[in-house]
């Protein structure tokens, strides 16, 4: 196995309580691993949240990511995805000036990205656009020679392909199914 660095993706499944983000991002300042991308949000459980988490790393160092997560509170399941079949988006929202004069140039390249416009101004359009970070870069340049106003991205989020949700997520069993301190006890 090769010990070279690479983008790891982490599906991370923590309790959705107060902290645990503050806890989880400090775990990898300590650490000294830049945060390349971590999206946050809700699963299907409203007391289960799901991040996502890609960091550059090599095997060892993932390995230990991995360790060190699950040592924190509030952690249910840690999912290292990066040599699985995966299915991985960001969603940009990127304002771009497109004067009379350059609109329809403008909106057949958003045509050509499958991209929408979301907001028209007189003197500016606001692309959404979802997809793998390269066809988003791509977008990207294309527009920067029509003066990219304002551009936010969410950050990567990746899912299993296929029915299996993989070992470590496999329908996210309840709080009470795991055997740790940080588990809410049964109501």
């Amino acid at each position: 196995m090769s010990n070279r660095a690479t983008l790891h993706t982490f599906v991370v499944y923590v309790e959705n309580k107060p902290g645990v983000l503050t806890r989880v991002a400090s775990l990898f300042r300590r650490r000294a691993f830049n945060i390349d991308s971590l999206t946050v949000g809700r699963t299907e459980k409203p007391e289960v949240s799901r991040m996502t988490i890609t960091v550059e790393a090599d095997a060892d160092e993932a390995r230990r990511i991995e360790a060190n997560l699950y040592k924190l509170v509030n952690v249910l399941l840690v999912d290292d995805i990066t040599r699985q079949p995966s299915i991985l988006r960001d969603l940009a929202m990127i304002k771009v000036a497109a004067p009379h004069e350059v609109r329809s140039h403008v909106l057949e390249l958003v045509k050509v990205f499958r991209a929408r416009v979301v907001d028209v101004a007189p003197e500016s359009l606001t692309i959404e656009i979802t997809g793998t970070e390269d066809k988003i870069d791509g977008l990207l340049e294309v527009l920067r020679p029509y003066g990219v106003i304002e551009m936010v991205r969410t950050g990567m989020v990746a899912m299993r392909r296929g029915k299996r949700a993989g070992a470590a997520a496999s329908a996210t069993p309840p709080l009470e199914a795991f055997d740790s301190e940080s588990a809410v006890p049964p109501a």
